[in-house]
């Protein structure tokens, strides 16, 4: 299996494919540059329709979304032979999830847990970076994300409660 995170894989070959299609978050993946990005951009819709659920619900979407993902993401990688394609943006839709879980929304809110989330998962910082480099298959794949989405939610949290968002 290559592991080469930007390998060009050919656009019908994940659209064709209904696992692949869903782990690069409806083809968001396939962003020529930037596809966390997209992928995140991908996940808003889902996540504005999700936001009304009650937090014990919420909350349950989201570890479901998880566990697909494990599953989506490592056969993906297993179908393309790449090991963690950066289009494979499934684990961005469930970092956004963790990041705006419980949070107010707003374009304030959103805006901000949307760019703090594309901070820790582009940067990495530690323990991100550990487990990124650690833990591979579909699990790590979502693993480094799930922990981003915790850290990006803190910071939101902070905020909130400093009063700097409402």
């Amino acid at each position: 299996m290559s592991h080469r995170k930007r390998e060009k894989i050919p656009a019908g070959r994940v659209l064709r494919n209904p696992v692949c299609l869903l782990a690069f978050g409806f083809g968001a993946g396939l962003a020529p540059f930037a596809p966390g990005t997209f992928g995140t951009l991908a996940a808003l819709p889902l996540y504005l329709l999700a936001a009304s659920l009650p937090l014990p619900a919420y909350v349950g979407l989201s570890l479901l979304m998880f566990g697909a993902g494990v599953w989506l993401c490592g056969r993906c990688e297993k179908i393309l032979g790449v090991q963690d394609h950066g289009g494979i943006v499934w684990d961005e839709f469930v970092g956004l999830f963790i990041t705006m879980t419980a949070v107010p929304v707003s374009l304030g809110t959103v805006a901000t847990g949307f760019a703090l989330f594309r901070l820790f998962d582009a940067l990495k910082p530690w323990p991100i970076s550990w487990f990124d480099r650690q833990v591979h298959g579909g699990f790590g794949i979502m693993l480094d994300d799930a922990i981003a989405g915790l850290c990006a939610w803190a910071c939101l949290f902070a905020l909130l409660r400093l009063g700097v968002l409402a």
